[in-house]
């Protein structure tokens, strides 16, 4: 819907959004966070029916993004890294 829209990175935020009907009626589907991905049960228990101006203060909307690397770095061994699994 966001992309449709215009497309383009988004940040919006919900109180600019709460005197706009069609947000404030319209529930949308809205993937539940920590929900495990099981194909079967896609359509059933992972989405959750939300308000989204009331569910959220702000939200962003990232158009395309791109797969994260893994930094491969070795601690020196004279300083703590503060970056987990180490600061932890």
């Amino acid at each position: 819907m966001l992309h449709k829209a215009d497309k383009g990175n988004k940040l919006l935020i919900m109180d600019d959004l709460t005197g706009n009907d069609m947000m404030m009626e319209n529930h949308i589907g809205n993937r539940a966070v920590g929900v495990v991905y099981n194909p079967e049960y896609e359509q059933y228990g992972n989405y959750v029916p939300s308000i989204i101006p009331l569910r959220y203060d702000a939200f962003i909307y990232l158009d395309e993004t791109r797969d994260l690397y893994p930094l491969h770095i070795q601690p020196d061994g004279h300083l703590v890294p503060e970056t987990y699994p180490f600061g932890v």
